[in-house]
C-alpha cells in the first residue's frame, strides 16, 4: 500500500472527535505521525487505537488550547524530538448557541475567541519555525462560512471565524516566499456534535460525514499542494482566493 505521506510529522487539533479525528485518521493511513492534540483524553485514546489498528503511529497530546504556555512547551517538545513538522491542521473551535448579542455574557465571549483566534495565534507563532524546518511545510485552517455571512444569534462565533480568516491571511501572505504553504477550508454542514448543538432540529443523516470531508483536506497537506492563500469551500467542491475579483 502506497503511502505518501511515510515520514511525515502531522499536528492535528481538536482530533478527539469530528473533522480533526477523520483528518488524523486519514492522515495517517497515508503513513503520517500525528500529534493528536485535545482535552478529551478518551477520544485520544480511542483514536489512537483507531490509528494502531490501520498500522499507524500517533502521540497524544491531551491538552487544552487555552493553555498558551502547553502550546509553546509542545513546540519545544517537538523541536527537541522531531526538528520539525510538516503539517498543521488547526481544526478545534467551539460554538455557542444562538442568542442576540445583547444577551451574549462577556465571558461566552471571551472564551470563543480564546479557542477560535488565540489559540491558533498561538499555534502559528509556536509552530511556524518547525513548519520552516520541513522542505514542504503545510497548514489548514478549518473556518466556516459564517465568517462572512454575518447570521443573525451567530454573532460570537461569526465574529472568531472572520478573526481567524484574518489571522490566516496574514501568516499566508507573511510566508508566501517560504516552503510553507497556509491556506483554510470550509466544511460547511458537517456531521458533527458541534453542528447538533448549534441546530438540534436538524437530520443528522441528510449531511455529509467528517470522513468525507477529511478526503478534501488531506491533499491540501501534501508535499505537492502548491496553492497558497486560498479558502477551499467544500460544500461548492471549490478553491476560492482570498480577495474576490473586483
Amino acid at each position: 500500500m502506497t503511502q505518501p505521506f511515510a515520514s511525515r510529522i502531522a499536528l492535528v487539533t481538536g482530533a478527539s472527535r469530528g473533522i480533526g479525528y477523520a483528518t488524523a485518521r486519514a492522515l495517517a493511513k497515508a503513513g503520517a505521525h500525528i500529534i493528536a492534540v485535545a482535552r478529551t483524553q478518551g477520544g485520544l485514546e480511542e483514536l489512537d487505537d483507531e490509528i494502531r489498528k490501520d498500522g499507524g503511529t500517533a502521540t497524544l497530546v491531551p491538552l487544552s488550547l487555552t493553555d498558551y504556555d502547553g502550546i509553546a512547551r509542545l513546540g519545544a517538545a517537538l523541536h527537541e524530538r522531531h526538528g520539525k513538522i510538516d503539517i498543521l491542521v488547526g481544526n478545534a473551535a467551539v460554538a455557542s448557541t444562538s442568542s442576540p448579542l445583547g444577551h451574549i455574557e462577556v465571558k461566552a465571549w471571551t472564551d470563543m475567541m480564546a479557542i477560535n483566534v488565540t489559540a491558533n495565534f498561538q499555534l502559528i507563532r509556536c509552530m511556524e519555525p518547525l513548519l520552516k524546518q520541513s522542505d514542504a511545510g503545510r497548514a489548514v485552517f478549518v473556518t466556516s462560512g459564517a465568517a462572512s455571512k454575518a447570521l443573525a444569534y451567530m454573532g460570537p462565533y461569526a465574529a472568531s471565524k472572520a478573526a481567524l480568516d484574518t489571522l490566516v491571511r496574514v501568516w499566508a501572505n507573511e510566508s508566501a516566499t517560504t516552503n510553507v504553504r497556509v491556506n483554510l477550508f470550509s466544511p460547511g454542514p458537517i456531521r458533527t456534535r458541534m453542528r447538533a448543538q448549534v441546530f438540534p432540529g436538524e437530520d443528522p443523516m441528510t449531511l455529509d460525514t467528517p470522513e468525507q470531508v477529511a478526503e478534501f483536506i488531506v491533499p491540501m497537506c501534501a508535499p505537492d499542494w502548491t496553492e497558497t492563500g486560498k479558502l477551499y469551500d467544500y460544500k461548492a467542491r471549490k478553491l476560492l482566493s482570498f480577495h474576490p475579483p473586483a
